[in-house]
């Protein structure tokens, strides 16, 4: 449909159907307007539905949320099925917004193990049609809430990173603070109070619109086995406007913690504080149990903070080193959960060759490697390459199965006759065998690196001198 078309003149969006272009970065032109229009005493921003509707606004949206993809909600309609969807209900869903009147559909519940495999997280997926909506408020309101955030918050904000958080939490170890208080917040997003959140989205936000319609996605049911049971606390993770949510609602957790002159660093519901004694950091972790209990109705799990050094705990996946100038390294824990996700692969490739096998591991390595490329103890990368190879080697000795075929093979790639029927006959396991001198003979790094298997230690490295 083009712009001329009745039916644009009534409201419905000219969605280009050709080649998407990047969506435009930072605020659309309705979301500049109406924060240029705010004042120093942070006056409330009115007619904020007109800009979440309008066509720039929702183009934008559009392609962000294709660019995303995900799965269906519960009514089935896919991302790819979005844009005909709206070629049909757009002027309808316009009004809706417009008049206040628009409702929700459920949220489809899923399940997803947490990091480490202790308990399952639960995510709440919008419909695309929602999930279009959520990204359209989310453009609007981000550049309303987000220049008066503070600087010590780095998740979910435009030009911030989990990257920069802790860099500057190992600055705070370099200059003497010591020791970290580790706050852990126990289900925060299930345990998110309705009116509490509310009350500070509507300090900035006058549109009762708006306001209405946030709160009718924080209260839209959560459908189980065709059932759907209502909400009544929680912002469910899954939808695109959930994570500034967070972010509004802990702006008075860091505010806080600015006004008693803490040093810290907050990414989402991850917060740790630095101080210079173990005794300071016990009555900073009771201070602020006390702060979040009272004021905002959050519950800080005990057993899962604490007040430690810094290099004792890990911080967005990093730890450091005890050093005066800390180092920053991975946490074992998260090496730990690498190995458990490559296992997985791994007994899923065993009837599948090597280069099969390394065409699914490059995307899982390349993609760890760059999210741990500040760190700056490198032995880890060297071990997890040899380890990975010896996993390889361990799927072709189970591959060949009997003795004679190992020899075989053995003799293939360069061994001796009376080596190759030795090593093939002694006995030991696939595991023992993959590291044994023979098969590091017959499949040396070079070989790996001629199927195209990617050495984690030399990304890391190569990471490193790019930047």
């Amino acid at each position: 449909m083009r712009k001329g078309d009745a039916g644009n003149r009534a409201g419905m969006l000219d969605y280009p159907s050709g080649r998407r272009g990047r969506s435009p970065q930072g605020p659309v032109a309705g979301a500049s307007n109406l924060t240029a229009k705010r004042d120093n005493s942070c006056q409330k921003v009115q007619n904020l539905m007109e800009a979440v509707v309008e066509r720039e606004n929702m183009v934008k949206a559009l392609r962000q949320v294709e660019a995303n993809k995900g799965s269906a909600g519960v009514d089935g309609v896919c991302v790819q099925a979005l844009r005909a969807s709206l070629r049909e209900n757009w002027p309808r869903i316009k009004e809706e917004l417009l008049e206040g009147r628009y409702q929700p559909q459920p949220v489809r519940k899923v399940e997803i193990p947490k990091p480490g495999g202790k308990g399952m997280r639960q995510l709440g997926i919008p419909t695309v049609m929602d999930r279009l909506i959520q990204q359209a408020l989310n453009q609007v309101m981000q550049p309303i809430f987000d220049p008066d955030f503070s600087e010590s918050s780095y998740g979910f904000r435009p030009g911030r990173s989990a990257h920069q958080a802790v860099l500057k939490a190992r600055g705070y170890a370099a200059a003497g603070r010591r020791w970290g208080v580790d706050m852990d917040l126990e289900k925060f997003f299930d345990r998110v109070n309705h009116d509490i959140l509310m009350a500070r989205v509507a300090r900035r936000i006058g549109d009762k619109r708006v306001l209405k319609l946030i709160r009718r996605y924080l209260q839209a049911g959560l459908m189980v086995g065709g059932v759907v049971s209502p909400r009544t606390e929680g912002t469910p993770q899954g939808g695109p406007l959930s994570p500034l949510l967070s972010n509004i609602l802990l702006d008075d957790l860091d505010k806080e913690l600015e006004k008693r002159g803490h040093a810290f660093c907050r990414y989402a519901d991850d917060c740790n504080v630095y101080v210079k004694s173990k005794r300071a950091g016990q009555r900073v972790l009771a201070s602020i149990t006390r702060f979040l209990t009272v004021r905002l109705k959050l519950r800080v799990n005990v057993e899962k903070s604490a007040v430690a050094r810094p290099w004792d705990r890990k911080f967005l996946g990093y730890s450091m080193t005890f050093h005066s100038q800390p180092r920053l390294k991975v946490a074992p824990s998260v090496v730990d959960r690498l190995k458990a996700k490559l296992r997985e692969l791994f007994r899923a490739g065993r009837g599948r060759n090597v280069r099969t096998q390394i065409e699914e591991l490059t995307p899982v390595l390349r993609g760890w490697v760059n999210y741990f490329k500040l760190a700056e103890v490198k032995g880890i990368f060297e071990e997890l390459d040899g380890w990975i190879r010896r996993k390889l080697r361990r799927i072709l000795w189970r591959q060949w199965k009997k003795p004679k075929t190992r020899a075989k093979n053995l003799m293939k790639y360069g061994l001796g006759k009376e080596r190759a029927w030795k090593s093939a006959t002694n006995g030991r396991g696939p595991w023992w065998n993959s590291g044994a001198s023979h098969m590091n003979q017959c499949f040396p790094k070079s070989f790996f690196d001629r199927l195209g298997l990617v050495s984690m230690l030399h990304q890391l490295r190569k990471l490193q001198y790019s930047s």
